[in-house]
């Protein structure tokens, strides 16, 4: 593992390689426009129906600061799939107070998910990126622990779904990241080796993934909820932005 990756300045040599797998939510959409956003109305959400304050409650739980916008990197809103949240919902419900039966009522009328259309805000030119990279000769995939339903809605929005050969989601019953799976299946599915595979992410998740997976890049972006002292020690390289692959 690489002891201090670089910020990349100059193009990547994509010669030794036919696949770049990007995650989603911090590397090609804002994070904290879709998810804080959410986290924010959601607690509203509870309030109403409870008619009793739990808001900290869910903010703390979820590594959530609504006034800055701040995200822990490693906390329950960065790193759950969408089941997960839900799961999660639950018991902070339950640690508030309510009986199981009662957290899980007071869920299903509360719970919602983001507009994976409006919420989605991209963080580059994304289809100037994704055509950029195929006509280099690459394939293209996404990895995220979002839900296929929500996944293919978005990316049809952002004009990138025709660019795409290939998606694993969180609800398509795979190990979650950082497990190597998600990687390991759309290299199959695609027919490329993970040593000719660059992964893209934000997350620790992302690029820990990538490494155990043994794709033959791992690059960190730090347009997402974690620094670059976190995916320093975990990436083979650092980029600002997306857009900045090429």
């Amino acid at each position: 593992m690489p002891a201090s990756p670089k910020l990349v300045r100059a193009r990547i040599d994509w010669a030794p390689f036919s696949l770049v797998i990007f995650d989603k939510g911090g590397t090609l959409i804002d994070f904290r426009a879709m998810w804080g956003a959410w986290a924010i109305e959601m607690a509203r959400r509870l309030e109403s129906r409870l008619g009793f304050a739990v808001a900290d409650r869910f903010f703390d739980a979820l590594g959530f600061d609504p006034l800055s916008g701040w995200i822990d990197p490693l906390g329950p809103l960065a790193v759950l799939p969408v089941a997960g949240l839900r799961d999660f919902t639950v018991d902070v419900l339950v640690q508030a107070g309510l009986s199981r039966q009662d957290a899980s009522a007071t869920f299903a009328a509360t719970w919602f998910l983001p507009d994976p259309v409006e919420s989605a805000r991209p963080l580059a030119d994304l289809p100037a990126l994704f055509h950029g990279l195929r006509e280099r000769g690459l394939r293209l995939a996404i990895a995220t622990m979002d839900d296929r339903a929500s996944t293919e809605m978005g990316l049809a929005a952002l004009g990138l779904a025709p660019l795409i050969d290939a998606a694993v989601c969180g609800d398509d019953g795979l190990p979650h990241k950082p497990a190597p799976d998600m990687v390991w299946a759309l290299c199959k599915a695609i027919g490329v080796s993970p040593l000719r595979t660059v992964v893209v992410g934000d997350s620790v998740t992302d690029v820990q993934m990538g490494r155990s997976a043994g794709a033959g890049l791992v690059v960190g972006v730090l347009s997402g909820v974690s620094s670059a002292e976190l995916l320093a020690p975990r990436a083979d390289a650092l980029i600002a932005n997306v857009g900045e692959l090429i």
